[in-house]
């Protein structure tokens, strides 16, 4: 009966030395990996990974700390000015979250290289950079833990309003200071004054209507392309599939833009505008019947050229639209 009974208490103690044996080391090896996770944020705002570091301090359990990585592809021969640009925008913002006072082990930011991590890529299905993806310290990513890069753009504003979605840490973005706005400006206003000085004797030209109506189109022109949507959004200059090699230079999709499409767009309005332009000309000009024959010749080919491009671009935007004209 004794001998029943020590069996018994036997296995009980077993029976909870287990799991308890099993916590102490998976809160162990949880300790190492958040200590080994703060070094190197401590040196370097924005971790680098490979597939190993991938593999043990992202996929493997435990962890209580979430991660959000940059897939990306540097290297120079890879020909990503994209990934140059977006890289920038995210040192920023781990920079401003490793040197705010809020700066807990509750997430870090790392970077995973495609000549470095090709294999993370693989087992991703990733066939694009840059990417972000958002690790959450629970469970696998979910569809919101993309980023949307191409929706968004990627300036560290935007990024750090995503950040906050999905780990509820709120990020004080902080950039260095630029002074090539300011040094610009002034350099700017140094030659209108200089100007006006100079001709401070005949300042008639702040009179003449064409210097307006000119200065006005270029406002026009300007805005109406989309540059203050870039400046705002902060859209990648074009995008290079990193598979194919093949740049695209006109977004697919009606609520992104690129920077390159904005410069296009620009152009075309102007074309069309200059052929509105000599088209009126010919029209009121008093100039010789020939020159008024190839202004209007000129005008109405370049409304019909350009205006037939800004078509096409709108169409592959708005998928289903009905309407062409020429060459859209």
């Amino acid at each position: 009966m004794l001998g029943k009974v020590l069996t018994s208490l036997l296995l009980l103690a077993v029976f909870f030395y287990e799991p308890a044996e099993a916590q102490k080391k998976k809160e162990t090896l949880l300790s190492e990996k958040v200590t080994q996770m703060m070094e190197w944020a401590s040196k370097r705002s924005v971790i680098k990974m490979n597939g190993d570091k991938f593999r043990r301090f992202v996929k493997a359990p435990p962890r209580n700390y979430s991660v959000v990585i940059m897939f990306t592809a540097l290297q120079p021969q890879r020909q990503c000015g994209v990934c140059r640009q977006a890289d920038e925008e995210f040192q920023v913002l781990a920079n401003s979250w490793r040197f705010s006072s809020a700066f807990t082990n509750k997430v870090f930011f790392a970077s995973v290289d495609f000549d470095e991590g090709s294999d993370v890529f693989q087992m991703l299905n990733m066939n694009s950079a840059p990417t972000f993806l958002h690790f959450p310290s629970k469970g696998k990513p979910r569809r919101p833990d993309t980023y949307e890069l191409q929706v968004r753009g990627f300036a560290a504003e935007q990024l750090a309003r995503w950040v906050a979605d999905r780990t509820d840490v709120q990020i004080r973005v902080i950039r260095p200071p630029n002074y090539a706005g300011p040094l610009l400006l002034g350099f700017l206003l140094a030659v209108i004054g200089g100007l006006a000085y100079l001709r401070r004797h005949n300042l008639e030209f702040l009179f003449n209507t064409n210097v307006w109506a000119f200065s006005a189109l270029c406002f026009v022109l300007v805005m109406t392309s989309g540059q203050m949507w870039n400046h705002i959004r902060g859209p990648p200059y074009a995008h290079k599939n990193p598979s194919t090699g093949q740049v695209s230079y006109i977004h697919g999709s009606s609520q992104a833009q690129f920077v390159a499409e904005t410069h296009i767009v620009l152009l075309f309005n102007a074309a069309v505008t200059m052929g509105i332009v000599l088209l009126c000309e010919a029209a009121t000009s008093d100039m010789d019947i020939g020159k008024r024959k190839i202004m209007c010749v000129a005008g109405i080919g370049l409304v019909m050229l350009f205006f037939s491009w800004l078509l096409s671009i709108f169409r592959a935007k708005y998928h289903g639209y009905p309407y062409s004209f020429l060459m859209s």
